[in-house]
């Protein structure tokens, strides 16, 4: 039998795996859009750690591979901003992105009372679109960035029994 993928908080030791993970996940990306200078590829080892400092980062662990992982803040207005949600190419499309936001989703409403839910992705991302529009969100606004991308954002509202849950 093999093992299960389990997601947990990210701790320091994990900083590593992850930037690599995103190094590779993001690969797709910059192709899709001739642009190898987005941020997830250029970040540094010293700014996610101040991500996993400032804000919620879940891994998805497959034994002691990092396979997975999403990053999420509240604002003061309750709303919850998501990104970076990667997951290793040999692991798509097995349902650990749904995972993995899902398990970010409840941990931002209950723990920090987020309130509605907020991401991005790129125009031509089908992939993510497919994955965040199955997930409740819906498009919201498009910000033309280049010539080559506009970028999607996608809302929904945090589920309604969360609040009955904390009232």
């Amino acid at each position: 039998m093999g093992m299960s993928v389990t997601i947990s908080a990210a701790a320091g030791p994990d900083t590593e795996q992850i930037l690599k993970l995103q190094y590779l996940c993001y690969q797709s990306e910059a192709e899709l859009y001739g642009d190898w200078s987005i941020e997830p590829l250029t970040q540094t080892l010293a700014d996610l750690r101040a991500e996993l400092a400032d804000g919620l980062v879940l891994v998805a662990r497959l034994g002691d591979e990092v396979v997975g992982s999403v990053r999420g803040t509240v604002d003061a207005d309750g709303t919850a901003h998501i990104g970076k949600l990667v997951v290793h190419p040999r692991l798509q499309r097995h349902g650990l992105g749904g995972r993995l936001l899902t398990a970010l989703e409840r941990r931002l409403a209950e723990e920090q009372g987020a309130r509605r839910f907020r991401l991005f992705t790129g125009h031509r991302s089908e992939g993510n679109l497919r994955l965040y529009r199955r997930c409740g969100y819906v498009a919201s606004a498009t910000e033309r960035v280049s010539p080559r991308l506009s970028l999607i954002t996608l809302e929904k509202a945090a589920v309604a029994a969360e609040y009955a849950r904390s009232a």
